[in-house]
C-alpha cells in the first residue's frame, strides 16, 4: 500500500508557542490557553480567507464593470462600486483582525 501524503499547514510562531503546542498540558489552564491560541488562530485563518475572498470578487467585479455591452448597464454600474469598495473592505477586516486577534 502506497504512502499518502498528508497536506501540512506551516505557520510561524515563537519558541514559546512551539514547545507549549508540543507538549502535554500539565492542567486545565493551560490546556484551556492552549485551545484558546488555536482558537485565534483558526479565526485569523477564517478572516484571512474572507479577505482573499473579498479581493477575488472585486477582480470579478472589475472584469464585468468593463465588460462592455455583453454585460447589462444596471450590472457593470453595480460591479463597479463593488470592485472600488471590496479591496478597502478586505483591508479593513485585515486590520481589524490585526487588532485584536
Amino acid at each position: 500500500m502506497a504512502a499518502e501524503k498528508t497536506r501540512t499547514d506551516l505557520r510561524i510562531v515563537g519558541d514559546a508557542e512551539i514547545y507549549d503546542l508540543m507538549r502535554k498540558p500539565q492542567n486545565t489552564a493551560e490546556r484551556i490557553a492552549r485551545l484558546q491560541m488555536e482558537a485565534r488562530a483558526l479565526a485569523l485563518e477564517e478572516v484571512e480567507g474572507l479577505a482573499h475572498a473579498l479581493k477575488t470578487a472585486a477582480e470579478a467585479a472589475d472584469r464585468i464593470a468593463r465588460g462592455g455591452d455583453a454585460y447589462p448597464v444596471g450590472a457593470r454600474e453595480l460591479a463597479a462600486r463593488l470592485a472600488s469598495d471590496l479591496p478597502a473592505r478586505a483591508e479593513t477586516i485585515r486590520a481589524i483582525a490585526a487588532k485584536t486577534l
